[in-house]
């Protein structure tokens, strides 16, 4: 009699097959320009079953005006996690009205959770992997549960550690997708101007890449829009692009 598979192989028989879905969708599609990427993933796809995340940080207008363009009832998740700067809240809530966007989700870190590890607030000075686990990567699973895929706003020229980015990528069972992928900062720039955006009120303070108050600073001259991020640490991604939130994802069964 053949024995039955365990939980484990079930989903590492999964993985393995949305890891094949995404190298294949990769290699039919992402060649395609970042708006016949969104609507072809959120027509055909993935109808019905995908959404945004967007921090709406420096870069998030561009993604969201053309998710504005072919769908702006798309889900789009938004991390609040008590640590952004009062001017990322402002724009979170400008850049929606701008677009008529009408299904912005805010999903926040577990009360329970901060309480056990975070009681204080303050554990970003101690240990920033486990201040962004609490506060990012736990929400973020939450977040994109009930959907098979999502997109972000992720580029390769914004760091070293995305120079081989594709636009579809698995993640455990689901599929992000980076349809600006390929995009450089003289693209984005472009876009910007030909559709008027509204730009993060940051940016003009040099402020590149953009996420919680503690852990940001400016961009000096000549160094890569996201060197502001953890700036004094090895750290350079919060963990919502890396195995943890995979690790999340399983851990919570999803």
């Amino acid at each position: 009699m053949l024995a039955k598979p365990r939980p484990l192989d079930r989903i590492v028989d999964v993985e393995a097959g949305i890891a094949a879905e995404a190298a294949g969708l990769d290699a039919l599609y992402g060649h395609l320009n970042p708006l016949q990427i969104i609507e072809r993933s959120t027509r055909e796809i993935f109808r019905g079953g995908i959404a945004a995340v967007s921090s709406f940080g420096a870069d998030s207008a561009v993604l969201l005006h053309m998710i504005a363009e072919i769908d702006r009832t798309l889900p789009v998740i938004f991390l609040d996690t008590g640590k952004h700067f009062e001017e990322t809240l402002g724009y979170r809530d400008a850049l929606a009205a701008d677009f008529g966007l009408t299904d912005v989700r805010v999903i926040k870190p577990d009360g329970a959770a901060l309480e056990r590890v975070d009681p204080t607030g303050n554990l970003n000075e101690t240990d920033t992997d486990a201040c962004c686990n609490v506060r990012k990567v736990e929400p973020l699973a939450r977040g994109v549960e009930p959907f098979r895929a999502w997109l972000t706003g992720r580029k390769r020229f914004q760091a070293s550690t995305r120079a081989a980015l594709p636009v579809f990528e698995a993640v455990g069972s689901r599929i992000r997708i980076n349809p600006l992928a390929h995009w450089t900062t003289s693209d984005q720039a472009a876009y910007m101007r030909a559709h008027a955006l509204r730009e993060n009120p940051l940016v003009a303070y040099g402020y590149l890449s953009i996420g919680c108050f503690p852990c940001t600073q400016p961009v000096q001259p000549g160094e890569d829009a996201r060197s502001g991020r953890w700036a004094g640490h090895a750290k350079t991604e919060c963990g919502i692009h890396l195995s943890g939130l995979e690790k999340s994802l399983t851990d919570a069964s999803l």
